[in-house]
């Protein structure tokens, strides 16, 4: 029963990999096509059709991936930017019961969209599992296709509604502004999650150096290529052959080899589709914020929920753990509320009890950080360098379990990593030479990096000096090239946050 019931379907369904699948942008269509003909039209047409060009790129971008999903969005967008109107309005400004009226209905309605689109076939399974164990038969099971992006649009909507509600930000009137800012193509399907108060005075912008916004963003996206096309797809298969093996089968240092591999995947990754989601929208005259810092280099957990998809750690610090009373209350509260803070980061990343448990687990390494002291950054060298160990090692643990399918199979990879199982690295690896190269490129790019020096990203896209117009010559004409040349050889490599 426990078995059972721990198991959750939780990858993306298989609709997912044909949603979305032909516009990423590591694809042909999306890097020939799409992306020039959308950035002529910006160049080309009045700085003021900015924002119509923008919108009516990003509401293509998205029908081309997800088709008929388009329709959720623009309801979704619809009812908020109705709501935002009501909210701003001078007739409720003096009814606070009509205007809480008002944001509950529409935080209702986006909770209700994210819970049945991502959440009820997960539930429905639960129960269906739950039924069955107790002899009672089987109940209907919810089976959905999960609609690209629908975690960061909703999140977008959420934070523009409660913000104008607070009184923070103005609301938008305009709705082809308002289209621009939720529906953006670059940051739309997997972030960086973006508040209104960041937009809206881009928003307005007309005034734009659009040759010198082509110029500053190109090299931040062809860096973001890169590390998605030459790196992480090239840890990939190993990552995938190492989980796919079933319990008693791994041996130890395969196990390692396989956790290691999709820790360096995932931020490769994700980080590349952040750097090209703030180079695009550099390009198309925005300016996006930062998700990534050298996570790798964290001197604790709590560090590195400051260095890793830093958009999301603020989002819940703000629209969540705050209005929980976040340290204020004492000990106890704070506990409670970090861990009912990691849950929900947990769930919101997929519906399955390996995405809650991954979520409580950094909760509770939180807590125990606060309890030890070690959530201040060390004051010794020796114990930077252990510390920034110890905390590099949980978070590979805690990848264990955001990857694997199911509960019991997280088990039998920390299993095999933590008793010694013999055996040499798996044939089915391909352990290749080109393979022991990125391991150890990735290796230096993510872990050697110094915590103290520019991050990469920035440094290529800002940074002053030789170390930085270097570092852009190599990504524009050694790095780029060849991962076009890859993405033109190979075939279709979804970003793994697609799925969230």
């Amino acid at each position: 029963m426990i078995g059972r019931l721990l198991e959750c379907p939780c990858r993306p369904h298989p609709l997912l990999h044909i949603l979305g699948a032909q516009m990423s942008f590591a694809s042909p269509l999306f890097l020939w096509f799409f992306m020039p003909a959308t950035l002529a039209a910006y160049c080309l047409l009045p700085p003021r059709r900015r924002n119509a060009v923008v919108a009516a790129a990003s509401l293509v971008f998205y029908t081309w991936g997800a088709g008929p999903y388009v329709l959720l969005l623009l309801a979704a967008v619809a009812v908020n930017y109705v709501a935002g109107l009501a909210l701003g309005s001078a007739r409720l400004r003096d009814r606070p019961g009509a205007r809480r009226g008002v944001l509950l209905a529409a935080v209702g309605w986006d909770v209700a969209v994210l819970a049945v689109w991502k959440y009820a076939g997960f539930a429905s399974r639960q129960v269906d599992a739950l039924a069955g164990a107790l002899g009672l038969g089987h109940t209907p099971v919810v089976a959905l296709a999960l609609p690209i992006g629908i975690s960061f649009f909703t999140f977008h909507h959420l934070s523009y509604v409660v913000d104008v509600y607070r009184g923070s930000t103005p609301a938008q009137r305009s709705p082809v502004r308002f289209v621009t800012y939720i529906a953006m193509f670059p940051q739309l399907v997997a972030g960086p999650i973006v508040r209104y108060h960041e937009m809206a005075g881009q928003l307005g912008d007309a005034r734009r150096d659009r040759l010198g916004d082509l110029a500053a963003g190109f090299p931040r996206f062809a860096l973001g290529l890169a590390k998605k096309v030459i790196v992480a797809d090239s840890l990939a298969p190993v990552a995938d052959a190492a989980f796919a093996q079933a319990e008693g089968q791994i041996s130890t240092p395969t196990a390692w080899l396989g956790a290691s591999a999709y820790a360096l995947q995932i931020y490769f990754d994700f980080s590349g589709y952040s750097d090209m989601a703030i180079g695009l929208g550099t390009m198309v005259g925005f300016r996006l914020p930062e998700n990534f810092d050298r996570p790798y280099t964290a001197y604790s957990v709590t560090d590195f929920w400051r260095r890793w998809h830093m958009s999301l750690s603020r989002w819940f610090r703000d629209y969540v753990y705050i209005p929980l009373g976040g340290n204020r209350g004492g000990a106890p509260r704070t506990y409670r509320n970090l861990l009912a803070v990691f849950a929900l980061c947990g769930l919101w990343h997929g519906a399955g009890w390996t995405f809650l448990v991954w979520g409580l687990y950094h909760g509770a390494l939180l807590v125990a950080e606060r309890l030890l002291g070690w959530d201040r950054p060390p004051t010794a060298a020796w114990a930077g360098v252990l510390r920034r160990g110890a905390t590099l090692l949980l978070v590979v643990v805690g990848w264990v379990v955001f990857r694997a399918e199911s509960m019991p199979d997280a088990w039998g990879m920390l299993r095999a990593m933590f008793t010694w199982r013999p055996g040499e690295l798996d044939e089915f690896v391909a352990y290749t030479a080109n393979r022991q190269r990125m391991l150890v490129l990735a290796l230096a790019l993510a872990v050697v990096a110094s915590p103290a020096g520019p991050a990469l990203g920035p440094l290529i896209e800002e940074g002053r000096g030789r170390a930085a117009r270097v570092a852009r010559a190599v990504v524009i004409w050694v790095a780029a090239p060849y991962a076009a040349m890859l993405v033109a050889a190979g075939t279709f490599s979804p970003f793994l946050y697609y799925q969230f």
